[in-house]
């Protein structure tokens, strides 16, 4: 009896574990299951597009760049040339081989084998993510490593566009160039998304760096195409069929700028130190913008285009500077324009009222000497601007304007402003205050310095685009608009105008016009009987303006200026205003004002350079041929 129940009690037990068993494989069956249906039903779509990521291989098409043309939009100054660039998938290159094909392809792309480890680092030679190894490779080196191309596994080429600056020298500063993007670029753009939604920028894109080709990198981009591969897991081709979506060309960019207006300005101010410019009033446009000395931008389309930038960086004469926008100089007696402006908009001192110059001024502790130390005798206003007397001009500041009127006047032509022309960078220039002074020096504003002010001296900095649009503004009668180098903006295919750029008001002043009118007599008068009426003598068109000469240090040393406008009395559709600018690094030789001579002659007769100044007059010509003019200072 007792084994029947023993018996019967170890029955019941196997029957317990059997049933916890099915009951334990029936609980992993329907968790399995409900897995299954997360995966497949719940979360199948995300996988699926998981999957597709993981299946697919998308290389991108490089898409070429927007030309940039003249205003004249007739034959592109900026292309794009077929160039090609090197790639390496380091996973295709047999076990241990590494070092044989990355010296053998070296040696065709003419470069080192440390160039292409510095590229590839042993951490990446696993991948199957191509590496650009080269770029703007000439078509004769591809086609050696096509004919040995059994000998170089892993290694392929594609086609990278270059950029190819047609027309150089002096318009440099204003097309600017493009390069590599940098981490650092990489980081701020990164978000960056076109009307589709698409990423612009990658760490492989190509970015303009300086002038219109940074100022409007979105237009110019365009947009990359997409070739589309099957892969496996560790990203080998598995289909020989790609899917291939094409690239779209940037916008085609049409700049204000006239070639034949530029050069001829390039050529005028010659290999000076310095700076020149063509200003349209009635708009804006900027038709010549000249910075000396410039640079060759197609430097940088080659692999040391960094050492070529660091060259140019270190180069004393600073050619990467663009000293139209971005250099800031004393006004010297250009500011006169001003002064006078504000003498008879304030009604501060009667413009027919004469003030004698005897040379010299005493002032406290010090004796302000006129450029003309034997002095101009008796002079009124106008006769004061032509000879750009600086007693008269020390006499009406100091005692009939004051600083916190000649402040506000300056910064009413937009001295001391930004004037937001489309370049990606620019000084704003300065403007002091009494204020100012005590803050920053913790001493009182004299009348030395409004003295100093009144004459374009002491701390007052402008750029020649703001000695233009001081110009532009007594032309327009009180009137300036923002200065732009984009005129329009059209498709690359069509050729059809997308966008025309519309002039736009940067300041309008309530100054009467009759005051405008007699500061436009007072410049014309400056030009026919002041100190620069020799180099100025012109028969084909009149001209209004104003002499400058900065001086710089105590070694007399001066910037020369000359600002003018023409042709004087003409409708302000006609005008155009010129600005030179000449350092003081360069041999005195007052150049300033015969380069206007020659830049006006060419505009208004349609000549080229040597055109213009065989058609001055003898004498000009004589001195100009000379390139030597005086040893002293000129007004």
């Amino acid at each position: 009896m007792a084994r029947f129940f023993e018996s019967e009690n170890g029955s019941v037990e196997q029957n317990a574990k059997v049933v916890i068993l099915g009951l334990l494989i029936c609980l992993v069956f329907a968790v399995y299951i409900l897995k299954l249906f997360s995966l497949q039903v719940i979360e199948g779509a995300q996988y699926r597009k998981q999957s597709q990521t993981i299946s697919s291989q998308v290389k991108t098409i490089d898409a070429q760049r927007g030309e940039i043309f003249d205003r004249n939009a007739a034959m592109p100054m900026v292309i794009n040339t077929d160039s090609f660039a090197v790639d390496v998938i380091p996973a295709e290159i047999p076990a241990g081989h590494y070092d044989s094909v990355a010296s053998r392809l070296a040696s065709y792309l003419g470069i080192s084998k440390k160039e292409i480890d510095r590229k590839i680092p042993k951490s990446l030679r696993r991948s199957y993510t191509a590496v650009e190894v080269r770029s703007n490779v000439p078509f004769a080196i591809i086609s050696n490593i096509a004919e040995n191309v059994t000998d170089l596994p892993g290694v392929s080429w594609r086609s990278k566009p270059v950029r190819n600056y047609v027309e150089t020298g002096s318009i440099s500063h204003v097309v600017g160039y493009v390069g590599d993007i940098t981490n650092e670029e990489i980081k701020v753009m990164y978000n960056i998304t076109d009307e589709n939604g698409r990423r612009v920028y990658t760490n492989k894109s190509v970015v303009g760096k300086t002038g219109i080709e940074k100022q409007y990198d979105l237009r110019l981009q365009g947009v990359q195409g997409r070739e589309s591969r099957t892969v496996d897991v560790r990203g080998h081709v598995l289909s020989d069929t790609p899917i291939i979506e094409p690239p779209q060309m940037g916008k085609n960019l049409v700049l204000t700028i006239d070639m034949r207006i530029q050069e001829l300005v390039e050529k005028a101010l010659g290999e000076r130190v310095g700076a020149a410019l063509v200003l349209r009033p009635s708009n804006g446009e900027v038709l010549a913008m000249v910075s000396y000395p410039f640079y060759d931008q197609n430097l940088f389309n080659d692999d040391n285009a960094a050492a070529q930038y660091n060259r140019l960086a270190q180069d004393s004469n600073r050619p990467l500077l663009n000293r139209v926008v971005n250099a800031a100089y004393p006004p010297a007696s250009t500011f006169k324009i001003i002064m006078s402006t504000a003498m008879l908009a304030e009604k501060a001192f009667p413009s027919s009222k004469d003030i004698e110059c005897t040379g010299r001024v005493d002032y406290g502790n010090r004796i302000f000497h006129c450029h003309q130390k034997w002095g101009h005798g008796y002079l009124n206003m106008k006769e004061a601007l032509a000879q750009s007397c600086d007693v008269y001009y020390w006499i009406v500041g100091r005692d009939y304007l004051g600083v916190d009127k000649i402040s506000s006047y300056a910064k009413e032509f937009g001295f001391g402003e930004n004037l937001n022309i489309d370049l990606p960078a620019q000084q704003s220039g300065f403007v002091p205050t009494a204020p100012w002074k005590e803050r920053r020096f913790h001493q009182k504003w004299l009348g030395g310095d409004t003295m100093n002010m009144s004459i374009g001296q002491g701390y007052t900095l402008v750029t020649p685009l703001h000695i233009a649009n001081m110009v532009a503004m007594v032309a327009n009668k009180g009137k300036i608009y923002r200065p732009h180098l984009l005129k329009e903006v059209r498709d690359p295919a069509t050729n059809e105008v997308i966008e025309e750029i519309k002039p736009e008001i940067l300041h309008e002043s309530n100054i009467d016009e009759s005051i405008w009118r007699e500061v436009q007599n007072a410049m014309r008068y400056t030009i026919t009987d002041g100190t620069p009426a020799f180099p100025l003598n012109n028969k084909v068109v009149q001209i209004a303006g104003k002499t400058g000469t900065a001086e710089v240090g105590s070694l007399d040393h001066w910037h020369s200026w000359m600002a003018c406008y023409a042709p004087f009395n003409a409708p302000v559709e006609e005008q155009v205003v010129v600005v030179v600018l000449v350092e003081a690094v360069n041999e005195w030789e007052w150049w300033a004002p015969y380069a206007t001579n020659i830049i006006f002659q060419g505009i208004f007769a349609n000549q080229n350079y040597e055109e213009s100044i065989n058609s001055l007059p003898a004498n000009v010509r004589e001195v100009i041929r000379s390139r030597k003019h005086t040893n002293g200072r000129q007004e």
